[in-house]
């Protein structure tokens, strides 16, 4: 299992905490999911491509700006 913090700068709220957390929690490969709205990062936890939870956030209406770890 691998685990990914994203850099996600448009995260300002509750709402956009569950709008991408919603989205990634979709894909089958993560097992969890975790939006911290003060440093704007989505820790993800699972077995999901890179591409695909790129392209969860990016449904919920967000852009990754990069990986953190």
């Amino acid at each position: 299992m691998t685990t990914r913090i994203y850099s996600v700068p448009s995260i300002s709220c509750e709402h956009c905490k569950h709008a991408i957390e919603s989205e990634v929690d979709e894909l089958s490969e993560v097992s969890f999911v975790e939006v911290h709205v003060p440093s704007k990062t989505v820790r993800v936890e699972g077995d999901a491509s890179d591409d695909s939870i790129r392209s969860a956030i990016d449904n919920a209406g967000y852009e990754v700006e990069g990986i953190v770890t």
